[in-house]
Parts: C-alpha cells; sequence; structure tokens
C-alpha cells in the first residue's frame, strides 16, 4: 500500500505542474519582443531606403513608365529666294506653290484668286490652311495648277499651301496636321466597267 498515494498528494503534483509551465512563459514573452526589436530596424531600412529613392526620382523629375521622347523641330526649308515651296494634289490637278511673307495676296496662273476662282466657296478652300493657324494675310502666294476642274485645282492648291505653310514655320506644322490639310485626299473618279454606262450605271433595261 505503501506504493499508492492520497488525493492530498495528487494535488501537490498537479499544483507543481501547472506553476512550471506558469514560469516558463514569462521568458518566452521576454524574447519575443527582443527579436521583434531585432527585425525591426532592418525592415525600416529596406522601406526607408525605398522611400527615399522614390522620392529622389521624384524630386530629379525622372518617370517611373520608361523613357519619354520628345518632339523634333523640323527645319525651315527655303530656297534662295527666301520662299517655301511645296506641291500640292488633288484628284487630277497638281499644283506647284510658292509661299512667302506678303499682305495676301495669292496669285494663281498669273491671275487673281478672284479672277480665277470666281466661286466663293473654292477662294474658302484655298484660304482654309491661314485661317487654321491663324495666319490670314500675312504670306502670298504664287501658284501655277494644270489638270482637272476648278474644284480639283482649288484642292490641290490648299495642299500645296499647307505643306508650304509647314516648311516656313515648322512650329505650324501640328496645327495644320490636325485640320487634316497636309494629308493628300485620295478619292478619285471610280474607272468605267465594261458591260455598264459608267462606272455602277446600267444600260436602260428593256423587257421587249
Amino acid at each position: 500500500m505503501a506504493d499508492k498515494k492520497s488525493l492530498s498528494d495528487l494535488g501537490d503534483l498537479t499544483s507543481q505542474a501547472a506553476e512550471a509551465p506558469a514560469a516558463e512563459a514569462p521568458a518566452v514573452a521576454e524574447a519575443a519582443p527582443a527579436e521583434q526589436a531585432d527585425a525591426a530596424p532592418a525592415g525600416a531600412r529596406r522601406d526607408g531606403g525605398r522611400g527615399r529613392k522614390e522620392k529622389a526620382e521624384s524630386d530629379n523629375g525622372v518617370s517611373t513608365q520608361g523613357p519619354q521622347t520628345e518632339a523634333v523641330l523640323r527645319e525651315q526649308q527655303l530656297d534662295k529666294f527666301g520662299r517655301a515651296y511645296a506641291t500640292g494634289r488633288r484628284k487630277d490637278a497638281v499644283a506647284r506653290v510658292w509661299l512667302k511673307p506678303g499682305t495676301g495676296k495669292i496669285i494663281v496662273n498669273g491671275r487673281d484668286q478672284e479672277v480665277y476662282f470666281a466661286r466663293p466657296t473654292l477662294r474658302l478652300v484655298i484660304n482654309q490652311p491661314f485661317e487654321v493657324s491663324d495666319r490670314a494675310g500675312q504670306y502670298d502666294v504664287i501658284a501655277t495648277v494644270k489638270g482637272g476642274g476648278l474644284s480639283g485645282q482649288a484642292g490641290a492648291v490648299k495642299h500645296g499651301i499647307a505643306q508650304a505653310l509647314s516648311r516656313y514655320e515648322p512650329t505650324l506644322r501640328t496645327t495644320v496636321k490636325r485640320a487634316g490639310f497636309l494629308t493628300r485626299d485620295p478619292r478619285v473618279v471610280e474607272r468605267k466597267k465594261y458591260g455598264r454606262a459608267k462606272a455602277r450605271r446600267s444600260f436602260q433595261f428593256s423587257k421587249r
């Protein structure tokens, strides 16, 4: 019966086992803050370094989205007489245009624009590049045009004036290009097809 323990002895053993883990817990708790304190400065150094680097990049004006290219300004193109030359095309018409500073006088095939282009709409067309760029009445134009009709010739002169203006003042190229005046209009007459009266017009049908 000596090996058997009483209830009081079992109570003493359980109280000692509960005190042992409780004594170890403060030691573990003291070790954890020390480890966090050691790791915190390293993380702070990493984050702080990256933050300083990003701030330095922003202060220097460097973009983080890759290299940026600046728009290259074209050079002024003039002949020995100080004029800008360009060729304009529309339908079957081809115009040669010389542009220089002046009072807004436009000569087409040796005649004034009001005589050569009698219709006001045609004169409005050839002056569009000057209206868009706010240069109305500041340049004189001498043009020779051949081929096509009056409408096509007016479009060719307009195309040539826009090209010449962008060569005399390269800074106006963006304004004139956004208006679509530097692009050659590709629309031309559709060819006639065999078996038809015109490009698409059929012959009159007779049932009998």
